[in-house]
């Protein structure tokens, strides 16, 4: 049997915190009390106020095992709409629960019979990851909810898009990355400064399950994301006829951000979105020029520090953030990337192409990228190398005593991690690419004292 070291990603039942991370929603969960409690320590800082182990929950036990939990669930479920203020409840499944047979939506479908705003989602923990389960829960809220509002709406055609500025984002998943609040308000900030209307779904400048109802009435879709969220965006444009826009890592920086931008706005016009190229210029201008103004303080800062900086990196992550950080580090900061590890278990049928992704971001040096679950052996493979630099590791919690062991600066950026307390801070965009460039070199300046 493979043992997988240090995994950095949860089971199905951590998709919760997508739940969570709609204003509105709460999980119900029919499971074990402790799923509840692993999703939370696993996510620290992010279980808000009805998630991790605050989620309302059947407390599966014994008696359930032999008699079954749907009249427990059912309570709950009714309990809940008395005690707790919602927009639309959430039913998420654990491992006992499918294990015994229990028929989660029977149960669900008589409260949404009498027109409860509600959903469920089978998320047992040996199904797939909450990355899987993530797009799982998207793409059901749209399916059992979604759609019924939409055709009671004098009968209107649930397939039928309009033309127009208005876009559905799809980008980090919440929780999971740890920076997902900042990141979604800087991308709805650039897609907003270019002229477009954003359904961002997700977190405080989400409309919550109102913004949710009006996912049909986009005109098209944008994916940021290397692989999860595609089964999203595919059935959107199979439901709703809604083609998509997909970039497929984190637009960091000032290079990536203004070609993220125009890539966009092409798409956007093939789409009738009658955007104003005068106002993506302007936009960009701006934006570039503030951007490009600090970039010069950092110039001035390196020529003048000199020596004892990192020279290379390491990133073992997510694949949008090996990619995206890799390409802004190297191309606009001068820290060139070593040895890269992607870590959040993509499938099978997007390996090649994020290997192709990371080994082209330079078109002088061979990027190695390895992409395993198995951060152990990234860990291994980290400890035997040897470079005679200064490097530096972004990675999660797990790899802080390495770079302690290996003297590398360490910036702390994936799950799980008590290294920081992240609220709205983002890597993402042109302020995002500022941000980043601060906190490595706080770190790197805080070991002269």
């Amino acid at each position: 049997m493979a043992v997988i070291e240090q995994q950095r990603y949860t089971c199905a039942i951590g998709a919760l915190q997508s739940v969570v991370a709609i204003p509105g929603a709460i999980p119900i969960l029919h499971s074990g009390p402790g799923c509840g409690e692993m999703v939370s320590q696993f996510f620290e800082f992010s279980s808000g106020t009805t998630g991790g182990a605050t989620s309302p929950c059947t407390n599966f036990s014994e008696n359930e095992v032999v008699f079954g939990g749907e009249q427990r669930l059912e309570e709950v479920i009714r309990h809940s709409y008395d005690i707790l203020n919602s927009d639309l409840q959430v039913v998420l499944t654990g491992c006992t629960a499918a294990i015994v047979g229990d028929d989660a939506k029977q149960v669900v479908s008589r409260f949404a019979g009498q027109g409860k705003p509600i959903v469920y989602l089978d998320t047992p923990g040996f199904k797939c990851s909450n990355l899987a389960a993530h797009e799982e829960l998207v793409i059901a809220i749209i399916e059992q909810y979604v759609k019924k509002v939409k055709k009671a709406q004098k009968n209107r055609d649930p397939r039928r898009r309009e033309a127009g500025k208005r876009v559905n984002l799809f980008a980090s998943v919440p929780s999971q990355d740890p920076l997902w609040k900042g990141n979604l308000i800087e991308l709805k900030r650039l897609l907003e400064g270019e002229g477009l209307s954003v359904n961002v779904l997700f977190g405080s400048y989400s409309k919550g399950v109102r913004e949710w109802e009006t996912i049909p009435d986009a005109n098209f879709n944008v994916l940021v994301s290397s692989w999860c969220g595609l089964p999203i965006v595919e059935y959107l444009e199979r439901e709703f006829s809604q083609p998509y826009f997909h970039f497929p890592y984190f637009p960091i920086g000032g290079n990536e951000t203004t070609k993220f931008l125009r890539e966009v706005f092409d798409f956007a016009e093939r789409q009738g979105a009658g955007l104003d190229a005068a106002v993506l210029e302007k936009y960009i201008s701006e934006e570039e020029n503030a951007f490009y103004d600090e970039i010069d303080v950092l110039a001035t800062f390196l020529l003048e520090f000199r020596y004892g900086l990192p020279s290379f990196t390491h990133i073992i992550g997510n694949a949008e953030y090996v990619t995206g950080i890799s390409k802004f580090l190297l191309n606009e900061v001068g820290i060139v990337p070593r040895e890269q590890f992607i870590s959040d278990n993509p499938p099978e049928q997007h390996i090649e192409r994020l290997r192709a992704l990371v080994e082209g971001i330079s078109d002088t040096r061979k990027i190695e990228v390895f992409i395993d679950p198995d951060a152990g052996k990234a860990q291994e493979r980290i400890a035997g190398l040897e470079y005679g630099e200064r490097g530096l590791l972004i990675g999660s919690g797990w790899d802080r005593k390495l770079a302690a062991d290996k003297g590398y600066d360490f910036l702390p950026l994936g799950v799980p991690s008590l290294c920081r307390l992240p609220l709205t801070a983002r890597y993402v965009g042109y302020t995002g690419g500022l941000r980043l460039i601060e906190d490595i070199y706080d770190r790197v300046l805080d070991t002269y004292r």
